[in-house]
C-alpha cells in the first residue's frame, strides 16, 4: 500500500474466477476481428445497408464513406490504447469510463456499450438464418416455408454459440478467427472470379464522385461505422491475456486499420458490381448472392456460407464482450449478483452469457415472425447498434486524459487527442441523429431512451445505494500470488 493507504496489490482478485494469463496475442487478435466481423461486414453493409441508405443519385460514394469512418475509428483508438496500456480492464470501456470520468458516467458508458454489443449481435444472428436460408435456395433444396427454417438456423447458431463461449474464451476465439480468415480468402476469390467473367458496367470514375450532400454522408459514416464496431472487444480480456499490456493495445491499434483497407477495396468493388446490376438484385435482401447467382449458384453458395459463418462469429465476440461488462456489473453489484459468477471448471462468466444468449436470440426471431424484411430489419439492427457504439466510444474517448491525468501521466497531446475525438464522434452523432429524426425515424429516440434510463439508474444508486456506484470499475488487480510465487496462477 501507498502512504495515502491506496492498495496495489490485493489477495484476491475482485474479477476471481475467470481464467487468468492464458490467452496469447492470437486470440486476443481474434476477439477483435472476430468482433468486426470483416467477411460479412464486407458482404453484407456495403451491398445491403446501403442500398437502402446512401446508394442513388443523392448519396455520397461507399470509398469516401467507409474512409471517413476508418479515420474516426483510428481516432477512437488511439484514444483507447493508453488505458489498455496501463489497466488489465474486463469491462473495456464500461472500467475505463469509471477511472476517467467516474462511476455515473460509467453506468451510461456500460449501458450505451452492452446496447451496441447486443445490437449487433442480434442483426449478425439474423444475417445468419437469412444467409444460411439463401444458401439452401442456391443449392436448390426445396423451402416450403423460409422463416421457419430461418428460426430453426437462429436456434441452433445461437445455441452453439452459447455452449462455445461457456466452454471458454481461448475455444471460440480460435475458431471464428479460422472462421473469419477463411470467409475473407473465399469472398476474395470470388470477387476476383467474378470480374473476370463479368466486365464491370461502370467506371472506378463513377464510383468515387460524389454530389457534396453532407447529410447522406453522416448518416452514412453511422451505418459504416457499424463496419467496424467491435474492434476494441479485446479491452474485455484483461485479465485473461497472457501480456494485457501488450497483446490488447496492439489488437485494438491494428484492427481498424487492417480491416478499413478491406472495407474499402470490397466497398468499391461492390459498388461497381451492384451499380449495373438489375434493380431486382439491388432490392434483393442478399443482394451480393444474388448477384453470383446469376453467373454460378455454386459460386453463391460459397458465398452465403462464408458469410453466414463470418456473422456467427461476430455473435461469438460480441456477447463475449456483452458477458463480460455484465459479468464486471454482477460483482459489483449494479446488475443482479448472479451473472457475476464464473463456471467451476471452465472460468468463464457462463451465467452472464446464459442469461445474455436468450434476449439476443429472441429479437431476430421476432423480426423473422412479425413478416419484417430481413434487409430493413438489419439496417434497424446495426444502425441501433452504431449508436449504442459511438456513445459508448465518446465517453470512454473524453476518459482518457482524465484517466491519465489521475495517475499524473496527463500531456498537451492526450488532451488534445481527447477533444478532437469527442468532437468529431459527438459531430458524427448528432448530423446523423438529426437527419434521422427529420425522415421520422425512431431510432434516435430509442437510443436516448436508453440514455436516459442509464442516467435514472446512476442517480437511484447514488441515492439509495452509494457503496455499490462507488464499486464500480473493478479490474483484474495484482494479486500477491503472482508476484511471490513469481509467475501468474491459473
Amino acid at each position: 500500500m501507498s502512504a495515502s493507504g491506496d492498495r496495489f496489490i490485493t489477495p484476491r482478485s475482485p474479477v476471481e474466477g475467470l481464467r487468468r494469463r492464458k490467452l496469447s496475442f492470437l486470440p486476443v487478435f481474434a476477439q477483435a476481428v472476430a468482433g468486426v466481423a470483416p467477411a460479412g461486414a464486407m458482404a453484407v453493409i456495403p451491398a445491403l445497408v446501403f442500398p437502402g441508405l446512401v446508394f442513388g443519385s443523392t448519396g455520397p460514394n461507399l470509398v469516401l464513406t467507409f474512409g471517413a469512418a476508418m479515420a474516426v475509428m483510428v481516432l477512437v483508438s488511439f484514444c483507447l490504447r493508453p488505458m489498455a496500456k496501463r489497466m488489465a480492464a474486463v469491462s473495456g470501456l464500461y472500467s475505463y469510463t469509471a477511472k476517467g470520468l467516474g462511476q455515473r458516467s460509467a453506468i451510461t458508458a456500460g449501458w450505451s456499450a452492452m446496447f451496441g454489443y447486443g445490437l449487433v449481435a442480434m442483426a449478425s444472428l439474423l444475417a445468419v438464418g437469412t444467409y444460411v436460408v439463401q444458401l439452401l435456395i442456391n443449392l436448390g433444396v426445396p423451402i416450403p416455408d423460409p422463416r421457419l427454417i430461418a428460426v430453426l438456423v437462429i436456434l441452433a447458431a445461437a445455441a452453439a454459440a452459447c455452449l462455445l463461449m461457456v466452454r471458454g474464451i481461448q475455444v471460440s476465439a480460435l475458431v471464428t478467427f479460422s472462421v473469419e480468415s477463411i470467409s475473407i480468402g473465399v469472398l476474395a476469390v470470388l470477387m476476383i472470379v467474378y470480374f473476370a467473367v463479368n466486365a464491370p458496367k461502370v467506371s472506378v470514375a463513377s464510383v468515387l464522385a460524389w454530389n457534396g450532400n453532407f447529410d447522406s454522408l453522416s448518416i452514412g459514416i453511422v451505418v459504416a461505422v457499424s463496419a467496424f464496431v467491435g474492434f476494441e472487444c479485446p479491452t474485455t480480456l484483461g485479465g485473461e491475456a497472457y501480456r494485457p499490456f501488450v497483446s490488447v493495445p496492439r489488437a485494438i491499434t491494428w484492427t481498424p486499420i487492417v480491416t478499413g483497407v478491406l472495407f474499402i477495396l470490397a466497398a468499391t468493388a461492390e459498388d461497381i458490381a451492384l451499380n449495373g446490376a438489375p434493380l431486382n438484385i439491388a432490392a434483393s435482401s442478399t443482394p451480393l448472392s444474388a448477384l453470383f447467382s446469376q453467373t454460378s449458384p455454386a459460386f453463391a453458395a460459397v458465398l452465403d456460407l462464408g458469410i453466414a459463418a463470418s456473422w456467427f462469429a461476430c455473435t461469438i465476440a460480441s456477447v463475449n464482450a456483452l458477458a463480460r461488462i455484465f459479468f464486471c456489473m454482477g460483482r459489483e453489484g449494479v446488475a443482479p449478483r448472479i451473472v457475476g459468477r464464473t463456471h467451476p471448471a471452465f472460468r468463464t462468466p457462463s451465467m452472464a452469457i446464459m442469461v445474455v444468449m436468450p434476449v439476443v436470440a429472441i429479437v431476430p426471431i421476432a423480426v423473422i415472425i412479425s413478416g419484417a424484411s430481413p434487409e430493413q430489419g438489419l439496417v434497424n439492427l446495426f444502425t441501433l447498434g452504431a449508436y449504442g457504439y459511438l456513445g459508448a466510444y465518446i465517453l470512454a474517448s473524453v476518459s482518457m486524459p482524465f484517466f491519465l491525468r489521475r495517475i499524473g501521466e496527463d500531456t498537451y497531446a492526450s488532451w488534445i487527442l481527447g477533444t478532437a475525438t469527442f468532437l468529431v464522434l459527438g459531430a458524427v452523432l448528432w448530423q446523423s441523429a438529426t437527419v434521422s429524426i427529420h425522415t421520422g425515424n425512431l431510432q434516435t429516440f430509442v437510443y436516448g431512451g436508453v440514455l436516459l434510463a442509464s442516467i435514472l439508474y446512476a442517480l437511484f444508486l447514488r441515492l439509495r445505494l452509494p457503496d455499490r456506484l462507488a464499486s464500480v470499475g473493478i479490474y483484474d488487480e495484482t494479486r500477491e500470488i503472482d508476484l511471490f510465487h513469481g509467475k501468474p496462477t491459473p
